[in-house]
């Protein structure tokens, strides 16, 4: 692929198959993609963000147990006749904005979980030979008051360089061991043409601070990388493997995005996220922060 070809990013990707252990249990019959912050999904504040970025193909890549979260972007029917009946149109507008009529919609099954690499790869055939995003729903990501989004960033930074494009932000030394850690030489603005990237080392090994966050844009040729790699970290097919490989044929990019993330695959960030937004919500901040100032901490 030529950095100008297949430039308008069109498709994106929800690795969605993973078994949520760290909410157990919570997690134990319910997707931890459907936990909600605040009023919505984690899931939905992804597909939010890839549709702001002008995506409208969504693919989700599923394992057992994940059926609610193709309910929850299908439609329902008797909801919203009941709804309709009762002459709630806000609410009745509300759950049909789920799903924009101009999205679609794709679900495949990842049969086994053989890591983030694997889960991508399972989207190859409904992806094509064209670039695609992939939205880690963990990470809840939002993007600086009156800006653009994080992922619309990047799609950004992509139609300018037509190279993969993966979002980073600086992480305390003590947390490199959590991240996929990239280093490379600057290339304008925010971004920086990698020449390293290590999965998960540790401190002492790390070649930088810059830890991968939950947003990517690849190109096409990322499948034939996974598809001939070895098992790497935990037994697993990593995305961060094939990146590496990947990075031999074209050049990859880091992004410095503008904005903030949560670590909502942690229980102390989705409680960070919960109160940050419910600050901000229109229906509910102001009562809600009258309630902190009167709590005893």
């Amino acid at each position: 692929m030529t950095p100008s070809a297949h430039a308008t990013v069109r498709k994106a990707v929800f690795p969605v198959a993973g078994l949520g252990t760290r909410f157990l249990p919570a997690t134990k019959a319910s997707p931890k993609e459907m936990l909600p912050v605040v009023d919505k999904p984690l899931i939905q504040y992804a597909v939010e963000e890839a549709y702001a970025a002008g995506i409208r193909h969504m693919v989700f890549v599923t394992g057992r147990s994940k059926r609610a979260i193709e309910d929850h972007f299908d439609t329902a029917y008797e909801l919203e006749s009941e709804l309709e009946s009762a002459g709630k149109t806000d609410l009745l507008e509300l759950v049909r904005s789920v799903q924009p009529h101009d999205m679609d919609c794709a679900f495949v099954r990842q049969p086994r979980s053989l890591g983030l690499g694997h889960a991508v790869l399972c989207a190859e055939p409904l992806i094509g030979n064209e670039p695609f995003a992939v939205l880690l729903a963990d990470d809840l990501m939002r993007g600086p008051v009156g800006g653009m989004p994080v992922l619309a960033q990047m799609v950004q930074a992509f139609r300018q360089q037509g190279r993969s494009v993966i979002a980073v932000q600086e992480v305390p030394e003590e947390q490199v061991n959590r991240y996929g850690i990239v280093a490379g030489e600057p290339a304008g603005g925010p971004l920086i043409r990698i020449d390293r990237i290590v999965e998960k080392p540790a401190p002492k090994d790390a070649p930088s601070r810059m830890g991968i966050a939950g947003r990517y844009i690849l190109t096409p040729a990322v499948f034939e990388q996974i598809r001939s790699q070895p098992t790497g970290a935990g037994g697993e097919i990593q995305l961060t493997d094939a990146i590496g490989r990947l990075m031999e044929h074209e050049a990859v990019y880091a992004f410095l995005y503008e904005g903030k993330r949560y670590d909502c695959g942690s229980k102390e960030g989705f409680l960070q996220a919960t109160v940050e937004l419910a600050l901000e919500h229109p229906e509910v901040g102001a009562s809600f922060r009258d309630y902190l100032r009167a709590l005893s901490l």
